[in-house]
């Protein structure tokens, strides 16, 4: 804990509230990236999520098939169904948030 309050204490020092314009020294690592490359890399991230997500549609299907009729084997099949949909949901509302907040910067 103490750790944090020295790191704190450091922060405050190295900000100068009466100028605004210099700023504050956070101590934080300044990332170089792009506007176009952080899409780039959500676009894959998405990407890879909703390809996963499609995968475990298919991975629920062969259960489905496979069940053979029995209830519970059903059930789980469908529940993997289900959420491998939510999760494709889920990774496809992502990517057009994403896409309308980036494109209205």
């Amino acid at each position: 804990m103490s750790l944090f309050i020295d790191k704190l204490a450091q922060v405050v020092r190295n900000c100068d509230p009466s100028n605004a314009a210099a700023g504050c020294d956070t101590l934080l690592p300044n990332v170089a990236a792009n506007q176009a490359s952080q899409v780039v890399l959500l676009q894959l991230v998405f990407g890879v999520l909703g390809g996963l997500a499609l995968l475990f549609v298919v991975y629920g299907g062969f259960k489905f098939v496979a069940s053979e009729g029995e209830p519970e084997k059903i059930a789980k099949a469908r529940q993997t169904i289900l959420y491998a949909i939510i999760g494709l949901l889920i990774a496809i509302s992502a990517e057009v948030i994403v896409e309308f907040t980036i494109g209205n910067v």
